[in-house]
């Protein structure tokens, strides 16, 4: 009976291996961006006219990549507990008389689609993030041949 409820937990634990490793690129791109409004913030008082309006415009656009990745790596946690409720589900269910095949069905889909929505948030992040990095027409010397 053991055994059987181990290999039925094993696909959770695989998906909460994949939440830990989402959440360590989440947790990357978030320092780096944390990095980057540090030393705009220092730019901030020392610069003026059109400089002063980029440094604002690239911390405004910072600060929304800073809530967009809060809130994946906050959905990403929250996919990973009910993981693990899940697999907690599955060894309850094992082991008791409590029939939770529903519950933990449920349960399985909402950390899945938790899994899903936050994915969604991290590329959107990334979207925002490669539209700021446009190199801009100008430098493209387009009407040279190279």
């Amino acid at each position: 009976m053991i055994a059987h409820t181990i290999q039925l937990a094993l696909a959770p634990v695989f998906v909460l291996v994949a939440i830990g490793n989402v959440m360590n690129i989440l947790s990357t791109r978030l320092s780096r961006i944390v990095d980057r409004s540090r030393f705009l913030i220092e730019r901030h008082g020392q610069t003026e006219g059109s400089d002063h309006d980029a440094v604002v415009r690239e911390m405004r656009m910072l600060d929304r990549r800073i809530a967009i990745i809060g809130r994946a790596i906050l959905t990403m946690l929250i996919s990973g507990l009910t993981i693990g409720v899940v697999i907690a589900m599955l060894f309850l269910d094992g082991f008791t008389s409590l029939n939770l095949n529903r519950a933990t069905a449920v349960a399985f889909t909402l950390a899945i689609a938790l899994m899903m929505y936050a994915l969604l948030l991290f590329v959107r992040e990334t979207r925002i993030a490669s539209a700021s990095l446009r190199i801009p027409h100008s430098f493209m010397e387009w009407d040279r041949k190279l």
